[in-house]
C-alpha cells in the first residue's frame, strides 16, 4: 500500500451530514414537512386539524423540546446565549399553533449544525489525512548489523535506541538518526515544504517522512508516542476543540442582538395587535450565522495552517495574531539560522587564501566541532576542492591536527596558535566580535577565520514589511547573547531596539512590560524562551527541537521559516475578516428582514425560509477560509540555507 494512500478513505460530506444526530434530525424534519403537505392535499376538509399537523407536532416536540430545556436551564443560571431567540421562536410558534413554522425552525437549527459539522469535516481533512497515514509498522534489526535480519514490529513496540531498517518509499516510523546509508526523504507532510531533503549518517529523520529510493538504517531517538508525527496529530486534535475569543465574541454579539430582536418583535406586536408579527421577527432573527459561521472559519484556519507546516495549538492565536502591535524576537535560531558561518578570513603574508581554506575544509570534514561545518560550507560555496585527509587527531583543548596532501594542518584558538608560532601574536588581527579559529600550516601561522551567526535570508525584508502591511508599531530583539552580536544582527535586519545579555527571567519581565502596553507576538526557539513565550499575547516557536518551548507556544512553525510565520499572520487576518463577515453580515441581513417583518411584509414561514438561505450563505462564506491559494507571504521568501 502506498504511504500516501494508507488508511481508510475519509467519509464524504453527505455521509458526514446524514451520519450525525443533527443530520438525521434535519432529514426527519424534511420528511415530516413533506408528510404534512401530502396530508393537507389528500385528506378531506372535514378531517380533524391535528391529523395533518401530527408529523409537524411530533418533530417539533422531538427537536425543539431539548433546545428549550437547555435554554431554560441556562436562564436559571442567569446565562443568556445565542440560542435564546431560537427557543423563543419555537415556543411562540407552538403557542400560536404555527407548527409548520416551528418545524422549519427545527430544520434551520439541526440542518445548520449538520452543515457546520460537514464543513468542519472538510476543513479538518489535513488532520484526517495525518491520522490515516500514521506510521504503523517497522523493521527492527535483530543485532547491530543488517546481515542478522530484521523483525517486523508495530510502531508502538519501538524503544529508544532500537536500530530500524527504513526501506525505499516507506514511512519513517519514529524520530531517529541515520546510522548507515545515504538517501533522501520527502518531509512535506511535516514541514509544508515540497522539497526532498538529503539524508546521510548523522542526519535527523522525522516520523511520517517518506523515504526515497535508498534503504537507510536509523537509530530511534524517540518512541512512537513521543515522535513528531504523533505530537502533530495530538496537538491538532486538541486545537479543534478549543474555543477562541472570536467564538466568544459571537456569544457577546448574540446577547445584545437577542435583546434588539425581541424588542423589535414586541413593538411590531404592540403597534399591530397581531402576534404573528412578533413570531415573524424572532424567526428571521434566529442567529444561526453566529452559531455556525464562526466555528467553520476557525476549523478552516487550523486546517490551512497545518497544510503550511504550522501547528496551531491554541486557536486564540488566530484571532489575536492579526491584532498584535509589538513583535519581539529572540535572536539565535529565529532571525538567524542558529549556526555559525564564515564571514571573514585574514591570511598571513606568503599564504594563499583559497589554499588555506581548502586545506582547512579537508581537515574539518570529519570533525564534530561547531565551526567545522561552517568551514566546509564556506569552501563549497567557493567551489574549492577539499583534499582527502591522510590522518587526523582532535583532542579537547588542543584543537585539530591533520595531515592533508603532505601538509600538517593545525586548527586551534589564538592562544594555542601563539604557543606554536609566536609570530601569530603579531600577524593575527586583534580579537573582534564573533567566533574565530586560527589555522597553522606546518607549524606556521597562516590565517584567522572569523564566524558569526548570520541573519536568515529575507529577515530584513520580513521585519521591514511588518509596519506597513501588518500595522506593527514596535520591533525588538531580546537575547542572552553578547551585545556586539545582537547589535550586528539587529543592524542587518533593521531592528533598532535591542536588549542583550538578558536572562530568561529578564526576558519574562520585558515581555510582560511590553504586553501591558500593547498586544505582543514573541518568536523564539530555545528552552530559555518558554517563560517569555507564555507571557506574550501570542507565542510562536520555530521547530520542535525543544519540547518545553513547543508546550509554551501557541503555534509551532515546523520548518523554521519567516515565510511560514507571515503565512500564519495572514491566515489569522483572513479568518477574522471572513468570520466577522459571516456573523455580522448574517445579522445585518436579518435586521433588514426584521424591518420588513415588523410591518407585516414578511410572514413567519417566509421569514424562516429566508433565514435558511442566510445560514447557507454564512456557511459557504466561512468555508472559504480553508481554501489553499498558495503562500500568502508578501515579502521576499528566504532562500534555503
Amino acid at each position: 500500500m502506498s504511504p500516501h494512500t494508507a488508511g481508510p478513505h475519509p467519509k464524504s460530506r453527505l455521509a458526514t451530514f446524514a451520519g450525525s444526530h443533527e443530520g438525521r434530525l434535519a432529514i426527519a424534519t424534511l420528511i415530516a414537512i413533506a408528510a404534512h403537505l401530502v396530508l393537507i392535499f389528500t385528506l378531506p376538509d372535514t378531517s380533524p386539524w391535528w391529523i395533518s399537523q401530527s408529523p409537524l407536532i411530533i418533530i417539533v416536540i422531538i427537536g425543539g423540546a431539548p433546545l428549550v430545556w437547555e435554554v431554560l436551564a441556562a436562564l436559571a443560571r442567569r446565562e443568556a446565549g445565542v440560542d435564546l431567540l431560537a427557543a423563543v421562536a419555537i415556543v411562540s410558534s407552538v403557542a400560536m399553533g404555527e407548527w409548520l413554522v416551528g418545524a422549519i425552525i427545527v430544520l434551520m437549527l439541526s440542518g445548520g449544525e449538520a452543515l457546520e459539522e460537514a464543513a468542519t469535516a472538510r476543513a479538518s481533512a489535513v488532520l484526517d489525512a495525518l491520522s490515516a497515514r500514521s506510521p504503523a509498522r517497522a523493521h527492527r534489526l535483530r543485532a547491530e548489523r543488517l546481515e542478522q535480519g530484521t523483525d517486523e514490529v508495530t510502531a508502538d513496540e519501538i524503544a529508544v535506541g532500537d536500530r530500524l531498517l527504513v526501506r525505499p518509499l516507506e514511512l519513517v516510523p519514529v524520530d531517529g538518526e541515520v546510522v548507515d546509508g545515504h538517501g533522501a526523504m520527502d518531509e512535506s507532510y511535516l514541514t509544508g515544504e515540497p522539497y526532498v531533503v538529503p539524508k546521510s549518517v548523522g542526519s535527523a529523520v522525522l516520523s511520517g517522512a517518506v523515504n526515497g529510493q535508498d534503504a537507510l538504517i536509523i537509530t530511534a531517538t524517540a518512541t512512537a508516542a513521543e515522535s513528531r508525527y504523533a505530537q502533530i496529530v495530538d496537538v491538532l486534535t486538541e486545537a479543534e476543540t478549543r474555543r477562541p475569543p472570536i467564538r466568544r465574541l459571537a456569544d457577546r454579539l448574540g446577547g445584545w442582538y437577542t435583546a434588539i430582536a425581541l424588542a423589535i418583535g414586541i413593538i411590531g406586536w404592540l403597534i399591530s395587535g397581531d402576534p404573528q408579527r412578533f413570531l415573524a421577527v424572532v424567526v428571521i432573527a434566529t442567529p444561526c450565522p453566529l452559531l455556525i459561521g464562526v466555528p467553520v472559519a476557525i476549523i478552516g484556519a487550523i486546517s490551512l495552517s497545518a497544510k503550511r507546516g504550522i501547528i496551531v495549538k491554541n486557536p486564540e492565536v488566530l484571532e489575536q495574531i492579526s491584532t498584535t502591535r509589538s513583535v519581539i524576537f529572540d535572536k539565535t535560531g529565529t532571525l538567524t539560522y542558529g549556526r555559525p558561518a564564515l564571514t571573514d578570513q585574514t591570511v598571513a603574508p606568503g599564504f594563499d587564501a583559497e589554499e588555506v581554506l581548502a586545506l582547512a575544509a579537508g581537515a574539518e570534514r570529519y570533525s564534530r566541532h561547531p565551526l567545522a561545518t561552517a568551514i566546509v560550507d564556506a569552501a563549497a560555496r567557493q567551489n574549492l576542492h577539499a583534499p582527502e585527509v591522510e590522518s587526523v587527531s582532535e583532542r579537547p583543548g588542543a584543537g585539530l591536527v591533520a595531515q592533508v596532501t603532505g601538509k600538517q594542518v593545525h586548527i586551534t584558538n589564538r592562544a594555542g596558535a601563539v604557543a606554536i608560532d609566536p609570530m601569530a601574536s603579531e600577524l593575527a588581527p586583534a580579537a573582534q566580535s564573533g567566533l574565530e579559529a586560527t589555522v597553522l600550516l606546518d607549524g606556521r601561522y597562516a590565517a584567522t577565520l572569523r564566524f558569526r551567526d548570520q541573519p536568515r535570508g529575507g529577515a530584513a525584508d520580513f521585519v521591514g514589511h511588518l509596519p506597513g502591511r501588518h500595522g506593527i508599531t514596535r520591533t525588538m530583539i531580546i537575547s542572552g547573547d553578547r551585545e556586539s552580536e545582537v547589535r550586528y544582527v539587529a543592524d542587518q535586519v533593521g531592528i533598532g531596539e535591542v536588549h542583550a545579555g538578558i536572562t530568561p527571567e529578564g526576558k519574562l519581565d520585558i515581555v510582560r512590560e511590553v504586553t501591558a502596553q500593547s498586544r505582543t507576538l514573541f518568536l523564539g526557539d530555545g528552552i530559555n524562551d518558554a517563560p517569555a513565550m507564555t507571557a506574550a499575547t501570542v507565542g510562536v516557536a520555530f521547530g520542535t527541537a525543544h519540547d518545553v518551548t513547543s508546550e509554551a507556544a501557541d503555534a509551532v512553525v515546523l520548518d523554521s521559516s519567516l515565510e511560514r510565520l507571515d503565512d500564519l499572520i495572514h491566515i489569522g487576518e483572513r479568518m477574522r475578516r471572513i468570520a466577522l463577515q459571516s456573523a455580522l453580515g448574517g445579522i445585518g441581513i436579518s435586521l433588514i428582514g426584521m424591518g420588513f417583518a415588523v410591518f407585516g411584509l414578511i410572514t413567519p414561514i417566509i421569514g424562516a425560509i429566508l433565514q435558511e438561505v442566510i445560514d447557507l450563505a454564512a456557511i459557504l462564506n466561512s468555508a472559504r477560509v480553508a481554501i489553499d491559494k498558495g503562500s500568502m507571504a508578501d515579502f521576499h521568501p528566504e532562500p534555503t540555507a
